[in-house]
């Protein structure tokens, strides 16, 4: 009887034990999940005032908002899947002159954050800008010589130049994998080039594309940087408008709800054409490396034209455009400044990279442990996070703020949630642990279970596992997880706009203001600064796939 007493006791014990060690991945599971949550919740509140409320919209902006997103992504959909498409296949499938460069430069416009891009435009482009000023000068004309680029079709050319480079990465990889054998074996078949382009190589990369294209959509929905300043009416800026100009929770709330509702059909699209893109690459089949079809004569002119156009309107044409400023007058930049707004966007980069790389560890260590549907459904919670728009995290956190507010004055959950880093902090980590747990979870896919086992065999388990066996081995996916998420966060606008503390400006909020206060000049350089950042990623992706080939 003592011994059965003994086993259950011991049983139990051992049962509660676990389920405290769930504990963390519960919280983990409400931090992330609570903003979207809380968006979704906002349509219980319905009454008479809310329908009223959606009514209006329908009948005024709603209709705006939804023809304005719909023609931007159309627009951007076909111009990355035409450029990210073209440029993969000229660097993947032909050999030519200066193609190796061409490798890692097409990368270079994802170092540039949207809303630069359309500073530079604006700057050089506008009416008063150097390019007008000078075609003015030079054939005496008066009045606009270039149509105002503020504008829809604006917004559209920054978006294709800048987040082209998801279809170029995912296509060059689709290809890389088995096209140029399949050209190879169609070739020996007696088929023509732009036969083996047309019904070998691009039917491969199809869900390539198609991944790209939802990626980059998702990014074009969730800005607000680029409509804000151009003066688009997409679901971001409406969000916004309805928040802090027609101080409307309801109405922002019934808009981000339709904004999360795209997404997520979006990435449903994205995660589908991943499944597809993984069947159809396959492994890389043996045999002789199929070599890349070379180009002589006018086709090299052709290439160079199709890679290069885009690395210059991408990145190197906005970077020249920001940089005439500070090469003109110096005097004028608000250097004394700088600094403190570059000592805020560290400080936030630094916490909140600690932070999410923690979380992912914890998360990617109980996955490893005991791979459960708790730990495979925050891990999956995790994921989704990156997807969620900035506009949508801000109402998703402010709602329940609010709701606090109404019902219990003395919480102070206004002041702990805009007045310190406590809001600002939980929205990076909502949208970035997902970047974070990608990097560790790669690091845990080169430690082989073995090494488990040998461990608790020699007494280490628990959290000893990790801290003595695991981490050693994961410190540099781990720096590398800290570094995406401190460059993201240093790039990040629509939360860190509405959720920073007072007098807390960021490198990316200082643009902002300053390009909207048409001080273009100045905005100048936290925008270089911003670029200066977020090409250290861009470095080490392209050194992984040169080392991956």
């Amino acid at each position: 009887m003592l011994t059965i007493l003994i086993c259950i006791t011991g049983g139990s014990i051992s049962m509660f034990l676990r389920r405290l060690r769930d504990v963390p991945l519960v919280l983990l599971a409400v931090l992330l999940l609570l903003p979207v949550l809380s968006v979704a919740a906002s349509w219980l509140d319905w009454n008479a005032a809310s329908g009223q409320i959606l009514r209006e919209m329908a009948a005024t902006v709603l209709p705006g908002y939804v023809v304005t997103s719909v023609v931007l992504c159309l627009a951007v959909a076909v111009g990355v899947a035409v450029v990210g498409s073209a440029t993969a296949a000229a660097v993947t499938l032909f050999d030519f002159p200066g193609r190796r460069v061409f490798e890692w430069a097409l990368l270079l416009p994802l170092a540039m954050p949207a809303y630069v891009v359309a500073y530079a435009y604006t700057d050089f482009l506008q009416f008063s800008g150097p390019f007008q000023s000078w075609v003015r000068g030079q054939f005496g004309l008066q009045g606009r010589v270039f149509p105002e680029v503020r504008n829809l079709p604006g917004a559209a050319w920054v978006f294709i130049f800048t987040l082209y480079p998801y279809v170029y990465l995912l296509v060059r990889a689709a290809l890389a994998e088995r096209a140029a054998h399949l050209m190879e074996a169609a070739r020996l078949l007696g088929a023509p080039l732009a036969r083996r382009i047309g019904r070998v190589a691009f039917p491969l990369a199809r869900p390539a594309v198609a991944a790209g294209m939802a990626l980059a959509l998702m990014e074009t929905l969730a800005d607000f940087g680029v409509a804000s300043y151009f003066g688009i009416q997409t679901f971001s800026a409406g969000i916004y408008k309805a928040w802090l100009a027609m101080d409307n929770r309801i109405a922002a709330a019934q808009l981000a709800t339709m904004l999360l509702v795209v997404v997520a059909l979006l990435l449903g699209l994205e995660l589908r054409a991943q499944r597809r893109l993984r069947f159809a690459a396959g492994t890389r089949a043996g045999g002789a490396e199929a070599l890349p079809v070379p180009l002589r004569g006018g086709q090299r002119w052709v290439a160079w034209a199709v890679c290069g156009l885009p690395v210059l309107l991408g990145f190197v044409l906005p970077v020249a455009f920001m940089l005439r400023p500070l090469l003109a007058d110096w005097s004028v930049l608000p250097w004394d400044r700088f600094l403190a707004w570059s000592f805020n966007s560290l400080r936030l980069g630094a916490i909140s990279a600690a932070l999410a790389v923690a979380a992912a560890l914890l998360l990617a260590f109980q996955l490893r442990r005991s791979p459960n549907a708790l730990t495979r459904g925050v891990a999956q919670l995790a994921g989704l996070g990156y997807a969620v728009p900035g506009a949508v995290l801000v109402v998703g956190l402010l709602l329940p703020v609010g709701w606090l507010q109404r019902t219990w004055p003395q919480s102070g959950a206004g002041y702990w949630m805009t007045a310190t880093m406590l809001g600002i902090v939980w929205a990076y980590l909502v949208r970035f642990v997902s970047v974070a747990l990608q990097s560790v979870q790669s690091g845990y896919a080169r430690i082989p279970a073995s090494l488990d086992d040998s461990a608790r065999m020699l007494g280490a388990g628990g959290m000893s596992l990790l801290a003595r066996v695991h981490w050693p081995l994961l410190k540099r996916s781990a720096a590398a997880a800290g570094l995406l998420v401190f460059v993201d966060v240093m790039k990040e606008l629509p939360a860190t706009l509405v959720l920073r503390p007072f007098d807390s400006d960021t490198l990316a909020v200082v643009a902002y203001q300053l390009a909207r206060d048409e001080r273009l000049g100045e905005a100048a350089l936290p925008s270089l600064a911003l670029v200066l950042v977020g090409l250290v990623p861009v470095i080490l992706l392209s050194r992984t796939l040169r080392s991956a080939r």
